[in-house]
């Protein structure tokens, strides 16, 4: 049976005791196992990043940014590859996987312009004969802990950026589907960027703690579950680290009384059933305005649900395809049954959905809830998985409470036709991200990414310049050069450019 192993100073390695199963999520059965490495694995790659990362750093920004350059052209001929690949371990549909690869190209291509992101501050003349300038410096070895839902686009967005800054980078993903980034890191080398700069370390909390642990790593950033999220920020900081986490989320899609209904089930269709609904930017919950908007919306939702093509992740006729392992399938059910034990009403079960031939693999159907209140424990967590809930709200007051006071912040939608409803809203909702009129509005690859409240932990967001300033410090230095005359200043006196 294959095995996955490290990717450590270019090459594949590590002795690791323990493994991991990958399974084939369109049949449950396991198709390959992925070591899980220990302190001393991480310490070999930490090793290996010192040893290359002085060199990457005074590597003109420029010789750089060729490098990532070519790393895109060598992804962008692989992609069938690449998105099989990712397809097999993950479960969603081949199409939905290519995007996954290019949206973290998207990434790649922002951090190809790193020469100019670059470019520091000057103040000519800010005392007498003084002059200020800023510059910035890369951190030197950092880290990424990425999450099953996206393995090639999430570890991009961390390692692009940040390899671009001069730094050298360790990513730990997932244990579920880990062949994808050992293959972005396989190319990254073939780019010709040094060995030791884009590594690979597979593990579990053992390694996670290792990572959060060692004296020798600068910054991390984590994608995952707010309570993982909220526990990385908390042991990294405490270690000195730069950390960024990014959580859950329970993204709504308020549906104003004038949308255009049949954008709207168009747009609710791939938001919250696309990729099995195993995106933290999808749309699980919808708050139609009115009684009227909510019964209209559901007749129109019932046929377009009714419509939905569950299938094999390489069936080129899916909408979505398996979910990730039986223990994700079996949480997602039990959510299921905890909706309906709460009193909400359910719509559409999606519930021992099963293909014939294929009756292991781990499908869940399209699942649709009526009547959902913001005090069932279903509303209030993440489910993952591809549910859609109707919380009614009777005004626009009560439909922007419902995403403003909710635990999770990281994105949300409105749909109208209405300019000042959409302006209001957007103003006014305590959500990082918003959309009008936008269902998954992740923000394209030159500006950032990043939730709030129990959605993302620390203060920078994901790419764009927020991730520039996260993979680097800022040095700033106040020169003068003396003409040999003396000043007579008082040395004693702290000094000031007036």
């Amino acid at each position: 049976m294959r095995t996955i192993d490290h990717h450590i100073a270019g090459h594949a390695g590590g002795g690791s005791a323990r493994s991991h199963d990958i399974f084939n999520p369109n049949t449950g059965q396991v198709q390959a196992r992925v070591a899980l490495g220990t302190r001393a694995d991480l310490d070999a790659a930490v090793a290996a990043a010192e040893a290359a990362q002085p060199g990457w750093a005074a590597t003109n920004p420029q010789r750089r940014s060729r490098v990532l350059f070519r790393f895109k052209e060598l992804v962008e001929a692989h992609l069938e590859e690449l998105a099989h690949l990712l397809s097999s371990e993950h479960g969603k549909v081949v199409a939905d996987a290519r995007g996954d690869v290019q949206r973290g190209l998207d990434v790649i291509e922002f951090a190809c312009g790193i020469p100019h992101a670059l470019k520091g501050e000057y103040t000519q003349g800010a005392g007498p004969g003084i002059d200020v300038y800023s510059m910035r410096q890369p951190i030197g070895v950092v880290a990424g802990i990425t999450p099953f839902n996206f393995p090639a686009m999430i570890p991009m967005w961390m390692f692009g950026p940040a390899i671009a800054c001069g730094n050298a980078f360790l990513l730990k993903p997932s244990e579920r589907d880990p062949s994808v980034p050992v293959r972005l890191a396989e190319l990254m080398v073939e780019a010709g960027a040094p060995e030791g700069i884009l590594q690979v370390v597979h593990g579990d909390k053992e390694m996670v703690d290792a990572i959060l642990d060692h004296p020798a790593i600068g910054a991390v950033s984590f994608v995952g579950s707010s309570d993982i999220a909220q526990y990385v920020y908390a042991r990294g900081t405490a270690n000195g680290k730069r950390v960024q986490a990014m959580g859950g989320a329970k993204n709504h899609g308020i549906v104003m009384p004038d949308a255009d209904l049949d954008a709207v089930v168009n747009d609710l269709a791939g938001a919250a059933f696309g990729s099995a609904g195993e995106r933290c930017m999808a749309l699980p919950v919808v708050v139609p305005v009115g009684d009227e908007t909510a019964d209209r919306l559901r007749e129109k939702l019932l046929p377009a649900i009714a419509s939905l093509r569950v299938g094999l992740s390489t069936d080129a006729e899916a909408q979505y395809g398996p979910v990730v392992t039986a223990e994700h399938k079996a949480r997602i059910e039990n959510w299921i049954q905890k909706g309906v034990d709460e009193g909400a009403e359910l719509v559409v079960d999606g519930r021992g959905f099963t293909l014939q031939g294929h009756e292991g693999g781990f499908f869940v159907g399209p699942t649709l809830f009526d009547r959902v209140t913001p005090e069932m424990s279903s509303y209030k967590e993440e489910i993952f998985g591809p549910v859609l809930q109707m919380v009614r709200a009777k005004d626009f007051e009560e439909a922007l409470a419902l995403p403003s006071r909710h635990q999770y912040g990281n994105g949300v939608a409105i749909f109208t036709r209405n300019g000042h409803a959409a302006r209001e809203f957007a103003a006014r909702v305590n959500v990082g991200m918003v959309g009008i009129n936008v269902p998954i509005p992740v923000p394209v690859a030159y500006h950032t990414f990043g939730g709030w409240k129990r959605s993302g932990f620390g203060d920078i967001d994901q790419h764009g310049m927020e991730g520039v300033r996260f993979w680097t410090k800022n040095k700033k230095v106040t020169q003068r050069w003396p003409d040999g005359s003396a000043t007579g200043e008082n040395a004693f006196v702290i000094p000031t450019m007036g």
